[in-house]
């Protein structure tokens, strides 16, 4: 995903339309898109802010959220489990299909991460 444009390059944006100059011809002048230049400054004409709007899905939610609770339990009883086998067992439980790299995600995201051991195996730790 991409990364925002700084806080200064808007404020210059809005700036020079303010000073009369039209949001292409600013957008032209400082390189960015028009259409970059036509959506701040009516944001800005909306909202009165300057700053970015969020951008990804909000924390909490997704398929795997009203399953977190059963996942990282099954996870701490079982900490060898693998994706597959907690895709199954998410399946078997609760009739949700998920993808195991989702839930290896999902765990990531949890603070879990994957360890290896010696005899090649691995396990989940927090």
């Amino acid at each position: 995903m991409g990364r925002s444009y700084s806080l200064d390059l808007r404020r210059r944006v809005v700036a020079r339309v303010a000073g009369g100059q039209s949001r292409r011809g600013a957008a032209a002048d400082l390189e960015v898109s028009p259409s970059f230049s036509v959506k701040l400054v009516a944001r800005h004409r909306r909202t009165g802010s300057l700053e970015p709007a969020p951008q990804g899905r909000p924390p909490g939610t997704g398929k795997l959220a009203p399953y977190r609770d059963f996942l990282i339990g099954r996870v701490r009883a079982q900490p060898d489990i693998t994706m597959p086998e907690l895709a199954a067992a998410l399946k078997g439980a609760h009739g949700v299909e998920a993808d195991p790299a989702s839930l290896s995600r999902f765990l990531c995201k949890a603070g879990f991460s994957y360890k290896k051991n010696a005899a090649g195996g691995g396990t989940r730790t927090l």
